[in-house]
């Protein structure tokens, strides 16, 4: 019974993040850039958007060139996450691709990376004036989610140890529509189940600036507005 619960929880969090995500990029894609607004300096050439939007996704550039703290914290919550993220392919891949047993050791303890870069990003918003003022509960939430994500995982792996093998078979079991046996430890049905929440607030939330990034005019514009006339696609028909 435990099983199919989670099995049903997990298959209806899964097609929530699928169709909500997609979605909301449907709605960015279709939204009209009128002006054009690079924030400068920006690059002159599609080469150089690329190189601009890969340095924003890996390194966090403006953030960085803004405010050394915030970034300190939002790239090792960030970087730390991918890692963790990439460890728990292991659950989903028979047999365990060659470079996700590199990663094991390092996912395994970024947690406290995540913890850490959490930990700062929440200490903001009590701490920070203008930040406090327009946080919301909403906010919060989100950080306690994630909080509570690493939390009971990192609990699992250094407090109270789980039949990672038996999970495994019931993760891989839910990719093919087969619902096994789930342990029924504590810690580990509220990971499951914090994450399954995580899955459905997703789309509805902030932490949709991970695919809205690549749809922001001021960072995936090139700057010829000397050189080119921008026209929004709909201004195009007009014209015509």
């Amino acid at each position: 019974m435990l099983g199919v619960t989670y099995a049903i929880l997990f298959y209806i969090a899964t097609l929530i993040l699928v169709f909500g995500v997609a979605a909301k990029i449907r709605t960015y894609i279709r939204v009209p850039a009128p002006l054009k607004i690079p924030t400068t300096p920006a690059p002159k050439t599609r080469t150089g958007v690329f190189w601009r939007m890969f340095r924003e996704v890996v390194f966090f550039e403006s953030l960085y060139k803004s405010n050394k703290w915030i970034w300190l914290f939002g790239w090792t919550f960030h970087m730390s996450m991918w890692l963790v993220l990439m460890r728990h392919l292991r659950y989903f891949s028979q047999p365990v691709w060659g470079w996700v047993e590199v990663v094991q050791p390092y996912g395994t303890y970024a947690a406290f990376g995540m913890v850490v870069g959490l930990g700062g990003l929440w200490a903001r918003r009590f701490f920070v004036e203008r930040i406090r003022y327009i946080s919301t509960p909403s906010d919060h939430l989100i950080l306690a989610l994630l909080v509570g994500i690493v939390l009971s995982g990192a609990m699992m792996r250094f407090v109270v140890h789980t039949d990672i093998v038996a999970v495994k078979v019931y993760m891989l079991g839910l990719m093919r529509l087969q619902i096994g046996f789930l342990p029924s430890e504590p810690v580990l049905l509220a990971h499951l189940f914090l994450v399954a929440m995580l899955m459905i607030v997703f789309p509805f939330s902030k932490l949709l600036h991970a695919p809205g990034l690549f749809f922001s005019p001021s960072r995936n514009q090139i700057d010829n507005s000397r050189e080119k006339r921008h026209l929004a696609p709909w201004a195009a028909e007009l014209e015509r």
